[in-house]
């Protein structure tokens, strides 16, 4: 016997929402998910009328359904919010290039301004060269993503970025601090909105922080948005992947939200030195270090040092991180050392 969507009781249920665990046609569970997601923005007072935000955009899943989303709700509610998109090519063939295509239909689908910046525009490198010096390493796409934004964002003048990040996402965020005893990092990875943390960083938020992922594939299948689903190839090795297996073990589906709420009632003990924001001496980029993340590791890889700056501190880091020559003998040892 057919089952009945539990919100009309009228239309036959076209999926159970992985979230709550109802069953719903598929008009009721698009009324119930966009209303959640604008419930989040509201209640978080994430934006500001007549605001320009940068829409982080990959061509995946999350951040179609966020561009949509946004595009609608602004429409539908009135924010007054003037929207972009900001892409940021990582130079990775097979994979981003054809993202990027998708990122190009949905601007015309959406009817909003493109921004695509790159990696081999900002720092000189791709992550294709990269990955032939380091095999695989997610840091440094990490590091150079964000800092990328932050430049794009600052070409195109807006007042805020919002990035797909949803609730799988932060609770894996959250184990992966815990697994790592990051505790700078567990004090501000549940919140919905950063703000401006320094030079040359635009303020974040995450209108899909509470959304369910499964229910994200869910919402971008039955509207029909076109995105792009291949994951990066270089992602199966990296970090996150192990907090994912993890959180995915779990049979309860509340265990998403439970571990966001647990690192967001989180607190830490009292004297715990905690780094101070300070500006990168070199770019200018917010770093609690002399110099930034990205800055260490562009010197690495500029200096055919691509372990540099991950891993373990070594003395002989100071030396190249303030322009002293090596000997040859420094250099040898440099390059023998497992950071």
């Amino acid at each position: 016997m057919p089952i009945q969507c539990s919100s009309c009781s009228e239309k036959r249920a076209a999926l159970r929402r992985p979230k709550t665990g109802h069953s719903m046609c598929k008009q009721c569970f698009f009324g119930a998910f966009e209303e959640e997601v604008h419930q989040t923005i509201m209640a978080a007072r994430l934006f500001k009328h007549g605001e320009t935000v940068a829409i982080g955009a990959s061509g995946g899943k999350d951040s179609t359904v966020l561009a949509y989303l946004m595009k609608t709700l602004n429409g539908r509610y009135r924010y007054g919010l003037n929207l972009v998109l900001l892409s940021v090519d990582e130079g990775i063939s097979g994979y981003r290039d054809d993202s990027l295509e998708t990122v190009k239909r949905n601007q015309r689908q959406y009817d909003l301004p493109l921004k695509i910046v790159s990696y081999e525009e900002l720092y000189g490198w791709t992550m294709d060269a990269i990955v032939k010096l380091k095999k695989n390493n997610c840091t440094f796409c990490g590091v150079f993503r964000r800092q990328a934004l932050d430049r794009g964002a600052i070409v195109l003048k807006v007042d805020k970025i919002c990035t797909g990040h949803n609730a799988d996402d932060v609770a894996e965020t959250v184990l992966m601090n815990v697994l790592r005893g990051d505790i700078a990092r567990l004090r501000r990875c549940t919140a919905i909105s950063t703000a401006s943390e320094g030079k040359g960083v635009v303020p974040r938020c995450k209108p899909l922080k509470y959304a369910y992922e499964k229910e994200i594939v869910l919402y971008a299948y039955f509207k029909k948005l076109d995105y792009f689903s291949t994951e990066c190839v270089y992602s199966p090795n990296g970090y996150r992947g192990h907090a994912r297996t993890f959180l995915g073990t779990s049979v309860r589906p509340s265990s998403i939200m439970d571990v966001i709420h647990s690192g967001e009632n989180l607190s830490v003990k009292e004297g715990v030195k905690m780094p101070v924001q300070g500006t990168c001496s070199r770019c200018g980029y917010i770093s609690s270090q002399a110099l930034c993340k990205a800055c260490v590791l562009l010197e690495g890889l500029n200096r055919g040092l691509p372990k540099l700056g991950i891993g373990k501190h070594h003395r002989l880091h100071d030396k190249i991180l303030n322009q002293q020559p090596l000997t040859e003998k420094e250099e040898r040892k440099l390059k023998a050392i497992d950071f």
